[in-house]
This record gives C-alpha cells, sequence and structure tokens, in this order.
C-alpha cells in the first residue's frame, strides 16, 4: 500500500500543497492515505508524520514529493528512511526519483548514506581544528568546553541545516549562553545567506497535523 505525505511550512502555502497532493495522487496514493503537516522543516514535532509513520505496516511504501518534505537534514533523512527500512517498508521520493524497492534507488540511498558519513567527518574536523585554533590563541585557562566534541557537532550540523539557535538549545538541552560561547570558542559562524532566526524552523511555524484519520482497510 502507498502511503502519502506532504509538509508545508505555513497555511499560507496552499498552492504548494495542492501541489504534493495532486502529484502523490498520480503516483497512486488514496487520498485517504495523505498525511500532512504544516510546520518548517526543522520542527522535531510533527504529528502528521508522526501518524503517518505509525500507520505504516511492512510490505507498504511511503511516498513524498520532495525529500526536503520528510528530513530536517541529510542525517534526519537517512535515519528515518533506515527505520521504514528495518520495519520492510519501502521509500519514495517522486522529483528525485528515488525509490528504495529498486535496485537503483537502494544504490542510490547507500550514496546518500556516504554522503552523509562525509558531511559528519567533516563537521568533526571543523570542530577540533576550532578548538585547537582557540587553545594555540591562548584560550588554555578558564572553564572547560561545556559541550563535548561529539555533540557540538551534532549543534553544528543542525544549524548548517537550518535549525535556529532556540530550536538547537531546546533539542540539546543547552542553554543559548552556552551554545553561543561553545560556537565562539571554534569560530563558528551561520552561512551568509542566513538570518539569525529567519529559517523556515522557526518558533513561530505552524505545527499541525492531517485533520484526516486514515483507516486501514481489512487485508
Amino acid at each position: 500500500m502507498l502511503i502519502g505525505y506532504m509538509r508545508v511550512s505555513t497555511d499560507n502555502d496552499r498552492q504548494v500543497l495542492d501541489l504534493q497532493r495532486d502529484a502523490l495522487l498520480g503516483a497512486g496514493v488514496d487520498e485517504r492515505h495523505l498525511f500532512e503537516d504544516r510546520a518548517g522543516g526543522s520542527r522535531r514535532d510533527r504529528p502528521g508524520l508522526a501518524a503517518a509513520l505509525a500507520y505504516l505496516k511492512s510490505g507498504d511504501c511511503l511516498v513524498v514529493w520532495k525529500l526536503d518534505r520528510l528530513g530536517r537534514s541529510l542525517p534526519h533523512l537517512l535515519e528515518t528512511v533506515n527505520s521504514l527500512r528495518a520495519r520492510g517498508v519501502g521509500f519514495r521520493s517522486l522529483t528525485e526519483q528515488m525509490d528504495t524497492t529498486t535496485p537503483q534507488g537502494e544504490f542510490l540511498f547507500h550514496v546518500f548514506g556516504a554522503l552523509a558519513q562525509f558531511e559528519r567527518s567533516l563537521i568533526q574536523e571543523r570542530v577540533q581544528a576550532g578548538l585547537a585554533a582557540a587553545r594555540r590563541r591562548g584560550r588554555r585557562g578558564g572553564r572547560p568546553m561545556a559541550i563535548d566534541a561529539e555533540k557540538l557537532a551534532a549543534v553544528i550540523a543542525a544549524l548548517d541545516a537550518g535549525a535556529t539557535k532556540a530550536s538547537v538549545c531546546r533539542t540539546f538541552g543547552i542553554s543559548r549562553s552556552t551554545l553561543v560561547d561553545s560556537l565562539a570558542r571554534i569560530g563558528w559562524s551561520p552561512a551568509l545567506n542566513r538570518q539569525e532566526g529567519g529559517t523556515s524552523g522557526s518558533s513561530t511555524d505552524i505545527d499541525r497535523g492531517t485533520d484526516r484519520t486514515a483507516v486501514r482497510p481489512a487485508d
């Protein structure tokens, strides 16, 4: 059975939602098996996605319009799809033409996994280089780092993926002052095209699940 998932950032994205719905219906998803969220991509609490994942069973296939509709970041996307595979559930993204139920799609997914591992290695290298640079500048004394290198690498990955500092603090259970201090120590700065708090995953995003309750027909 094909299960569709849609996501838009705000209530004003009606056209984008209709575009996703039309694409999913055209791919063979039944109207009764569509789930949706109105929330920024970096939000962790997405009831529509949670409902869709709970509804899926072995042999089903989760279908999305684009990869960014599902994952908050590449690591999160890979984690979600790996979880589906472990349950015997397939995954299709229509725009990227990825289908893990085919050999080609499986290969592409493994390539994505390798890229994610490469990204994690680069982030960890940046963290270690930043700490070493801070030590060379004479910052040997004072308070020790409040966030260890592994956790800091995960924090940076979330920020690079578009999460706001406020959402990162909530997710990782750290204070804003601790976050700012840790980032300053390693010399991290946001991308030039990203303004503070200006991502789609801000705390002002509306996070509402689908109004539709799908009922699975008897096998």
